[in-house]
């Protein structure tokens, strides 16, 4: 059985990581050059720096932080927000970025995935989902969550596999920072729809939480940032209790 992943997120808004509750009520919550190089000492499996109001100022994600970022971490990394083209993704890569995540440009423009897969690689590219049940339908989100779309999650997501992406992020936003636990109902039937790895993200809380999403989700990666940035759960304790668990994890 592969082994699961561990990893933090770092949401960036002007040069700062920040973290909220469902998308909203932003506070401010580190330096992330201090905060990745601290995740990468702690253990983590890999990092996900995604700069939360590049698509909606319609701005390029910031290259020099991320070259930074990079400069400080010896994981695989991965960065979103405003990446809209070939050109976006060749810049963060040559600043260091291992991995690139696509969100609203993917929706907006789906050829963006087989255009990026053929000249990257499906190994470089991951697509971002952002969803929201709706009256018990999973809708896809755009914007950082702030445009509703009629798009359906799980019919999207098959979608992308096709194309080619290598992995998927789903956050569910009604999970998002309340720390009750993962999306792990509709982590499983996306399981049984696609082949490609999923990271689950939105609702890490405490350890248990993280079990569950890979016994119950089948979650292939979980992504978290408010309980490591605020020191609620430390990287290499989580791992040790989820080895007890019997998920294999990397040491």
């Amino acid at each position: 059985m592969l082994t699961k992943r561990i990893i933090p997120c770092l949401d960036i808004k002007d040069g700062r990581t920040v973290k909220g509750v469902n998308f909203v009520d932003l506070r401010d919550a580190g330096d992330p050059v201090e905060l990745a190089q601290r995740y990468a000492d702690e253990g983590a499996d890999e990092l996900v720096f995604l700069d939360i109001s590049a698509t909606e100022q319609k701005r390029k994600t910031l290259a020099k932080l991320v070259y930074h970022v990079a400069e400080a971490i010896n994981i695989p990394f991965t960065v979103g927000g405003g990446i809209s083209s070939v050109e976006d993704v060749d810049i963060l890569l040559k600043n260091g970025a291992d991995k690139v995540s696509i969100n609203s440009s993917a929706v907006k423009r789906p050829e963006l995935i087989n255009e990026l897969v053929a000249k990257f690689g499906s190994q470089c590219i991951v697509v971002a989902i952002d969803a929201k049940q709706i009256d018990g339908v999973w809708k896809v989100h755009l914007v950082g969550g702030k445009v509703a779309t009629d798009i359906d999650f799980f019919e999207w997501a098959k979608e992308v596999e096709a194309r080619g992406a290598g992995e998927i992020l789903f956050t569910s936003m009604n999970h998002d920072g309340t720390k009750n636990g993962f999306a792990n109902e509709a982590l499983a039937k996306l399981s049984s729809l696609v082949n490609i790895p999923i990271i689950a993200s939105g609702g890490a809380g405490n350890i248990s939480h993280f079990a569950d999403t890979f016994k119950k989700g089948k979650a292939d990666a979980a992504l978290a940032a408010s309980v490591f940035h605020f020191s609620e759960i430390e990287i290499a304790h989580l791992k040790q209790e989820l080895k007890k668990e019997g998920i294999p994890m990397r040491t």
